[in-house]
């Protein structure tokens, strides 16, 4: 028995809530070429991913789904950007001097995120674990995208990257995301605000130009990848209730009867 099918009260799963999952039984997947002598049928555990800006309540809600569903009997494993520890020092290192430029930041990333999916998410996967991504390549295509790298160059860089069970796109408004990273931090990040890109001098102007551009790209990939979209302007408890609901859908959505 691998660790996610550990003992523990099971509730019913709406079949109208799971339409858009990968059907029972039916493999993952790579968007491109993957990585070569995985075997997909062994990757029993779920990928579920959590995107959304800095100020969104991405990483609150992330360690209240953790509590939640391993509560519930499954084990969990943790990812996200800059955690790879073949890079991540040498990238944010890196990213102080706000020197990088755009293509080398991307395969900085680009490298982080594949030494993760190898060495973390595919063995917690073929071990049965819920591998939870706070934020994914989808995070990284778009700030690539906004800063005006090649669409089909970036699609192919990311090719390696396994297809998850879920995506869940924490939006809250430019407005609040401006004011709840101001009231944590007391600061804006250079890159977070786009300051790279110069739309503007001023660093709360460029940070709402940016995180409007980086919203339109989301709303591009919301069909094209399967996000789910959150409403994150509420409360946490509102939407760590409708996240957990839809994850533990997710779960439960192979105990389903497919039709």
């Amino acid at each position: 028995m691998n660790a996610a099918e550990k003992s523990s009260p099971r509730r019913h799963v709406s079949k109208s809530r799971v339409t858009k999952l990968r059907k029972t039984g039916e493999p993952k997947r790579f968007y491109g070429r993957g990585i070569p002598g995985v075997d997909l049928k062994e990757l029993t555990g779920k990928l579920i991913v959590i995107e959304g800006a800095d100020g969104s309540g991405r990483s609150t809600q992330i360690s209240l789904l953790r509590d939640y569903i391993e509560k519930e009997g499954y084990a969990t494993v943790h990812v996200g950007l800059s955690r790879s520890t073949l890079v991540s020092k040498e990238l944010e290192n890196a990213k102080q001097g706000n020197i990088l430029g755009r293509r080398t930041l991307a395969l900085f990333y680009a490298t982080d995120f594949c030494d993760q999916l190898e060495n973390v998410i595919i063995p917690a996967l073929r071990s049965g674990f819920v591998v939870i991504a706070d934020r994914y390549i989808y995070t990284l295509m778009v700030r690539d995208i906004v800063r005006q790298l090649e669409p089909d160059w970036i699609e192919s860089l990311y090719g390696i990257a396994l297809e998850p069970d879920a995506v869940f796109y924490l939006r809250v408004s430019p407005e609040n995301l401006l004011e709840r990273t101001f009231q944590k931090n007391n600061t804006l990040d250079y890159w977070e605000s786009g300051m790279d890109i110069g739309l503007s001098l001023d660093m709360f102007e460029s940070f709402r130009k940016y995180q409007r551009l980086i919203q339109a790209e989301f709303n591009k990939m919301q069909d094209r990848y399967g996000f789910e979209v959150i409403n994150g302007n509420r409360s946490a408890s509102a939407v760590a209730k409708e996240l957990q609901q839809k994850v533990m859908d997710v779960l439960l959505s192979d105990k389903v009867e497919t039709t």
